[in-house]
């Protein structure tokens, strides 16, 4: 063998044993910038929400409660560390978590193209539709054609979901945005709003809470989509371990018995200040 071929394949064998060296510190290298580790570090994982109703909310004493409450929660505990929720207002709870202010969304986020540019997804780990809620007396008589009317007045959180699928499925409305869910539910019982847009089960719960003022007018969901969590980009292993951990979740049913219990019934209502 010639010395030019010889230094060659010495240099070709050095390439092909350096390689998988090489991308095994790559794969360390990322694992080592994962959220997952800097939660296993500082005994805590950061949740990012916005209080709605049964997502998470306020009860009498001011203490957070919810699906989402029971979801962070467990969650927690399956990693062996404590947790912190971070209310957070939701136009800017998106760019909080890029900001690296907490480390996952968990609040009923529905999985959209336009968010998914921004951050990365999960799989759903809960699923829920949008339904219009009336002023019964302010849309007596209404088709759905009608609310898509300059003299239709609709309320809505500012950045939700609902607030965008409003725009788009009743572009000739009035939309008045707010900061909570709740603030846009008001502005429908004060007659200052026709109605507002939310997912289930929250219309079909204040309908029943003032049944003389509020109804649901049609049988129709919008936007049935899933719901997941959020995480910054580039974080394979987050995604990994948060979806193995709704997988598990999912299959031995403590997702869907708390899905129901917040979602179906109403034994939580007494806890929460009307």
């Amino acid at each position: 063998m010639s010395n030019a071929l010889g230094l060659a394949f010495a240099a070709l064998t050095s390439t092909l044993f350096a390689a998988p060296a090489m991308a095994q510190t790559a794969t360390q290298s990322l694992s080592s910038e994962s959220v997952i580790e800097q939660i296993k570090q500082d005994g805590v994982i950061r949740i990012g929400l916005s209080i709605f109703t049964p997502w998470s909310m306020r009860d009498v004493n001011g203490e957070l409660i919810g699906f989402e409450i029971d979801v962070g929660r467990a969650l927690a505990e399956d990693m062996g560390v404590d947790v912190e929720f971070v209310p957070t207002a939701w136009d800017g709870i998106i760019p909080q978590l890029v900001s690296g202010n907490f480390d996952v969304i968990i609040s009923g986020m529905s999985i959209t193209p336009a968010r998914n540019l921004t951050v990365n997804f999960t799989q759903p780990y809960a699923y829920s539709g949008l339904t219009i809620l009336a002023n019964t007396a302010m849309t007596e008589g209404f088709t759905l054609e009608d609310y898509n009317s300059p003299d239709v007045t609709f309320a809505a959180r500012r950045g939700g979901t609902p607030a965008t699928t409003i725009a788009q499925l009743f572009p000739e409305a009035t939309l008045l945005l707010f900061d909570e869910d709740g603030a846009a539910t008001q502005e429908v019982l004060n007659g200052n709003a026709h109605a507002n847009m939310q997912a289930e089960p929250t219309p079909s719960i204040e309908a029943r809470r003032y049944p003389d003022i509020l109804s649901v007018p049609f049988d129709q969901t919008f936007l049935a989509t899933g719901e997941g969590f959020a995480v910054r980009k580039g974080d394979i292993d987050a995604l990994n371990f948060f979806n193995n951990w709704i997988s598990v979740r999912q299959a031995n049913g403590w997702l869907k018995e708390r899905n129901d219990y917040w979602f179906k019934g109403n034994d939580w209502e007494d806890q929460v200040a009307q």
